[in-house]
Order: structure tokens, then C-alpha cells, then sequence
């Protein structure tokens, strides 16, 4: 198979041929000009992009199936095997407060995955304790996050993973798109405070696994995990310790003292291990 074969498989011809070795993304916008990602910035490409077009895309990423399109509408975007991803934009239809789906799609931004690997010698001697992944935008703390998952896997311990969004794992129709390791359980679909909570109760975990904790009522359940003696993983949006302790949410995180430990993601998408100084 051709790499990236899951994402060209949805695409209409003309875009099949593109070297797409170093794209992060594409973006697709009607009655615009195509344009793909690489190195974090846009390169526009030839022709325009046509409303039908997205529309076609998104019918065969969904396997044609309208309960499926419809499901994955509401979560905004489309999740391909492989891990890849489809954001959807457009105009909205609500319905009882919730998104629906959309009258007209506008935007696609097609985010090609990379499993990429870190070295299990280096991060397991620091996976002691819980552990929070700092990191800019972009900066890597998911693809992080997942080497920790699987490092603690294939070393023989239990890690459950609460993945609200499907960041972490990308499961399609009940598989994991990416390799968490053999003892990793995945629940998917439940908010990170309740999914964390369930994990705790019915499957016995060693570990728990979240990603990008932001509200309040992550803390609480975190709070109630660490109690039980289950070691925690989880991402914050900081560059640093000291942006971490700018925001009032981490500050009040970092009071609870459930994390010991940081990896703090360096631009060069290579990270440093820093202990946590508790006020």
C-alpha cells in the first residue's frame, strides 16, 4: 500500500498524485485555491476547489453511510483507518442545542497521522509516578503521550485510557489506529471526567491516560484516581512550568499534588524531565 493510501483513497483524482511524504495537512476550501501544510506553514497549489468536491470526499471517508456521516458530523470531524483525520466546516444545522450536522460544508482540513516512536529506554526510567505532558500547540504532547502509553504497556503494566475525542488512539470502528501496546484498554465517547472515573471502576488500571485536561471537573476526577493509588498521564497547553503556573487551572492542579513529575516538549520535538515543585 502506498503511504498515506487511506487518505487518497477518499481524494478526487486530480489530487491523487500530489507528494504528500512531508504534509501535515491538507486544506481544502471552496472556490479556493487548495493548499497543503508542511513545516507548519500553508503552499497554496493549482486550481480551485470545488463545493461538490468536499462533499464527495466526505461521502466516501463515511463509507457512504448517512447515519455514519451523520455521527461523525457531530463530533466535527471524520476519523479515516490509519488514524487520519477529516475537520469538517460549513454552515451548521442545531438541533436541541446540539450540532446535527451541516446544510452546506465550506472547509475541509485533511491532518495526515504519524505514529511516530520514541525510545522505551529513556521515557520508562522517568514513568515512576504520574506524569503531565507540557507542550506549546502542535508541539507534540499527544504524540508523546501515546509513546508513554505504550512504553508502560509493553513493560507488563495496565494503562486505561480515557479518550474523549479519539486524539489518542483514533479508533475506528473498535480498533485502535495507533499501537498503545498489549495491556492498554480504550474507552472513547465519554467526557474525560466521567470516562476516567468508569476506567477506574471496571478495568483495574495501573495507569490512567488523558489528554489536554481543562476544566475543573477533570481535576476533581483526577483528585479521586490518585486517592486509589492509580498513577496518572495526562497533557496541559503550556510551553513551560512557569506558563503552567500563570493559569489558574494548572495552579490550582498543581496545588492537588498528584503530579510529581513533568515532560516539558523542547521545539525540537525532543523533551527534558523536570520534577514538580509543589507550593
Amino acid at each position: 500500500m502506498a503511504a498515506f493510501q487511506e487518505i487518497l483513497d477518499v481524494l478526487p483524482a486530480r489530487y491523487r498524485t500530489l507528494d504528500v511524504s512531508n504534509v501535515q495537512e491538507l486544506r481544502l476550501r471552496a472556490g479556493q485555491s487548495p493548499a497543503v501544510v508542511e513545516n507548519g506553514a500553508e503552499r497554496r497549489l493549482a486550481g480551485l476547489v470545488r463545493q461538490e468536491e468536499l462533499s464527495e470526499i466526505l461521502q466516501r471517508a463515511t463509507q457512504q453511510s448517512a447515519y455514519a456521516c451523520t455521527q461523525s458530523l457531530r463530533q466535527g470531524f471524520v476519523t479515516l483507518p490509519g488514524g487520519h483525520r477529516i475537520g469538517v466546516c460549513g454552515s451548521a444545522v442545531v438541533k436541541n442545542g446540539e450540532l446535527a450536522g451541516y446544510q452546506a460544508l465550506s472547509s475541509l482540513c485533511i491532518r495526515f497521522a504519524r505514529d511516530v516512536r520514541m525510545d522505551s529506554a529513556r521515557l520508562l526510567p522517568n514513568l515512576t509516578d504520574s506524569c503531565l505532558i507540557l507542550g506549546a500547540p502542535g508541539a507534540g504532547k499527544t504524540t508523546l503521550l501515546r509513546a508513554c502509553i505504550r512504553a508502560l504497556s509493553e513493560s507488563g503494566q495496565r494503562v486505561s485510557v480515557c479518550d474523549d475525542r479519539g486524539e489518542i488512539s483514533a479508533m475506528t470502528q473498535g480498533k485502535a489506529q495507533f499501537d498503545l501496546g498489549p495491556q492498554t484498554d480504550i474507552l472513547t465517547g465519554l467526557s474525560k471526567d466521567e470516562g476516567m472515573l468508569l476506567l477506574l471502576r471496571a478495568m483495574n488500571p495501573m495507569w490512567i491516560a488523558a489528554d489536554e485536561i481543562t476544566a475543573r471537573r477533570d481535576l476533581a476526577a483526577m483528585e479521586t484516581i490518585s486517592y486509589c493509588g492509580v498513577r496518572l498521564l495526562a497533557t496541559a497547553h503550556a510551553k513551560d512550568e512557569r506558563e503552567l503556573r500563570l493559569r489558574p487551572l494548572y495552579r490550582e492542579l498543581l496545588t492537588l499534588g498528584m503530579f510529581r513529575r513533568m515532560f516539558v516538549l523542547l521545539p525540537d520535538r525532543q523533551f527534558r524531565c523536570v520534577e514538580v515543585k509543589n507550593e
